[in-house]
């Protein structure tokens, strides 16, 4: 029997390994995303197909597209290749030099900057991010015109959001701000479209550890006592390095320290796929940005507040010069690094790309489909650890089969 489109998308959500990123979107107009009841966002289907050869058309789109069916390693002509950190042309560590911008953002403000001085200087006519919606607890895509906007929607969401769909009314002349997952997506569609690279949009994403589910935002904040209703204000980081998650209503405002909403309690709610994932760095993104942590005298990384620092990686040649021409202009600091000065401040990227073969090893034995991956190397970087591999596959067996 001949499988459709709805079948293709069903089978990839059904099977855990959907990122909520919205690249279907993008592959047919019949579907949206919507916030489900686990509290991820998920696509849905809003009409059926009228034509089957249209409905075929898509399905292989959305086979060459979908992040949850396969992701294929970018390859740079010219560029360089780290076996955890990907391709890329240079890298740098990086800061906003607006003060406000830096202190604002969840780490450097260097996504910020760049998004406010994109739009300000007319390289692009929008940059699409998130920002929170009417209700500060939800986050929703926005298109951001002008700097002041940009300052507005900094720092992290750790909550699902959908970007991609916003590109769905024209990518030429847009940038746009989203999870690795996003950038694949966008990259994967627009390439197998054939769409010259002047038409791709600037793709700018952000190291991710994960999308953790709507319900643990909102049980957060009732454990601190609010209700999601009364909440007028809501940031995860920024406000300083890594700044701290703040819940204001109109007559309180408490915190939590970074390693205690996002270590003890956002983190635990990952969906499936985000456990999964080959590319937590941005491989795809023109330039990807992550924390430049500093670490203590046993080489971990420390989280005591201090002046944003991010690691920003030109993945591609149009980012290289995107970057540069920002330091010109005053935008950026940067201070070129070696990739592998990286390693020691993002161990659970490194951790999570070691273990990655054993978990989906784990994932298949437990009867699961699992994302096709190729030009990772995952293999070999199993056998750099292997005990941890094997306990990696271990662990995520039993808790596919337990559910």
């Amino acid at each position: 029997m001949t499988r459709t489109l709805e079948d293709a998308v069903r089978r990839v959500v059904v099977n855990g390994n959907c990122t909520g990123c919205g690249g279907c979107t993008l592959v047919s107009s019949r579907i949206e995303m919507q916030l489900d009841a686990t509290g991820y966002m998920r696509p849905s289907f809003t009409a059926v197909a009228s034509d089957p050869g249209t409905d075929r058309q898509e399905r292989a789109l959305f086979d060459a597209t979908c992040p949850g069916k396969r992701v294929r390693a970018p390859e740079l002509p010219g560029g360089t290749a780290h076996a955890v950190f990907g391709s890329h042309v240079s890298v740098w560590k990086a800061w906003a030099t607006d003060e406000n911008v830096r202190e604002s953002g969840s780490s450097g403000g260097v996504l910020t900057a760049l998004a406010g001085w994109l739009v300000e200087t007319g390289q692009t006519r929008s940059v699409i991010g998130s920002s929170p919606g009417d209700r500060p607890t939800r986050s929703v895509p926005i298109r951001i015109v002008s700097k002041d906007q940009a300052l507005r929607a900094a720092g992290s969401r750790y909550a699902p959001v959908s970007n991609i769909p916003l590109l769905a009314a024209g990518a030429a002349g847009t940038a746009l701000i989203g999870k690795p997952c996003e950038a694949t997506a966008a990259r994967q569609y627009f390439d197998a479209i054939g769409a010259p690279q002047a038409d791709h949009p600037i793709l700018l994403s952000f190291f991710c550890a994960g999308t953790p589910s709507q319900q643990a935002t909102d049980t957060l904040v009732e454990d601190l006592g609010f209700t999601t209703e009364g909440v007028t204000a809501l940031r995860y980081r920024g406000n300083g390095w890594p700044g701290t998650f703040a819940v204001h209503s109109e007559s309180d405002v408490r915190e939590l320290s970074y390693d205690e909403s996002w270590g003890q309690h956002l983190g635990r709610r990952l969906q499936w796929r985000c456990k999964l994932c080959v590319d937590g760095t941005g491989g795809h993104a023109d330039i990807a940005v992550g924390d430049y942590w500093r670490c203590d005298e046993r080489g971990y990384p420390v989280f005591d507040d201090a002046d944003g620092v991010s690691v920003a990686i030109a993945r591609t040649r149009r980012g290289h010069e995107l970057l540069l021409d920002a330091e010109r202009r005053g935008i950026l600091h940067l201070e070129e690094i070696d990739i592998d000065s990286v390693v020691p401040v993002q161990p659970l990227q490194v951790g999570r790309k070691l273990t990655l073969a054993g978990r989906l090893l784990g994932r298949l034995v437990g009867g699961r489909r699992v994302p096709r991956y190729a030009g990772y190397g995952l293999l070999a970087l199993a056998a750099r650890t292997p005990v941890a591999a094997l306990r990696s596959a271990a662990g995520t067996f039993v808790r596919t089969i337990s559910g």
